[in-house]
């Protein structure tokens, strides 16, 4: 572009410069996806499927078509959030997702497989080729935002999503625990190398309120994400407590009724940052 400052950090434009000199994988002819968010973190267990799925429920209840790509191929949880049993369907070329009660699309390997507990036991190219495929056999029906719930690490299917598929920025998500440094610098530093933008830092398991007097209780210690995000520059969107009730709504697959604030934050620095028309 000619009027390019070369800051990537800044811009969403899908030109040599972000992507290594590595085209991107091209959407079919029946999709259209406006802008694409990825969920990561530099370690497993801290709760990247169940922010990716809030950020998708909460997006669609400001009336966008939101989607989710479960790159978490070896150790998917998206369509449990859901309550996804039935199988994607084919039309001979193209997959269909499926969709969620309130029209949420969803494509993951446990909507491939004819049981849902059968491991995936795969090497890292072909993990890699699947998610690809995600993206381009799928039909994306005219998506304002695609989440990516994206795999723990640094390894073969964060390197894929992130030189393959046109991600327009990155929600980091850590813990409060003495490791949130690491896990946000691993995560940070790629997305950095791969001249991703990152929106900002969720925190979950970020404090527990007491049932009896309502005072937040912070398990592990409190202001942890905050000094880390200043460090890099960063905000902090939101802080999930460990809520027994937003648990209880993912085992049971009814992540859809829920009824909180935790990642308004979250959802409004998407909203301003990566804008689409109604």
């Amino acid at each position: 572009m000619s009027d390019c400052t070369h800051d990537c950090s800044s811009c969403s434009e899908n030109c040599s410069s972000r992507t290594g000199g590595i085209p991107k994988e091209k959407l079919n002819s029946l999709s259209s996806v406006k802008h694409v968010v990825g969920v990561v973190s530099g370690k497993g267990g801290v709760g990247k499927s169940i922010v990716t799925s809030m950020l998708a429920v909460l997006m669609q209840r400001k009336g966008y078509k939101t989607a989710i790509l479960d790159a978490d191929v070896t150790g998917p949880s998206i369509p449990r959030a859901f309550g996804l049993k039935g199988s994607a369907e084919s039309d001979g070329e193209h997959i269909l997702p499926v969709g969620t009660k309130t029209g949420i699309d969803v494509i993951s390997v446990n909507l491939l497989l004819e049981n849902e507990t059968r491991p995936v036991i795969w090497r890292g190219p072909v993990i890699a080729g699947m998610v690809k495929q995600f993206w381009t056999d799928v039909v994306w029906n005219d998506i304002d935002y695609m989440f990516i719930d994206m795999p723990p690490g640094t390894g073969d299917v964060p390197l894929t999503v992130f030189q393959s598929l046109p991600v327009d920025g990155i929600v980091i998500v850590t813990t409060p625990q003495e490791l949130v440094s690491m896990i946000v610098s691993k995560a940070a530093n790629m997305a950095n190398m791969m001249n991703i933008p990152v929106l900002g830092i969720v925190e979950n398991m970020s404090y527990v309120v007491c049932p009896d007097c309502g005072k937040k209780i912070y398990v592990f210690g409190e202001g942890k994400a905050n000094e880390v995000a200043a460090n890099f520059g960063y905000e902090v969107l939101g802080n999930v407590p460990m809520d027994q009730k937003l648990s209880a709504l993912c085992d049971n697959g009814i992540i859809e009724l829920m009824e909180n604030n935790y990642l308004d934050g979250a959802c409004e620095k998407i909203e301003k940052t990566l804008k689409v028309k109604k």
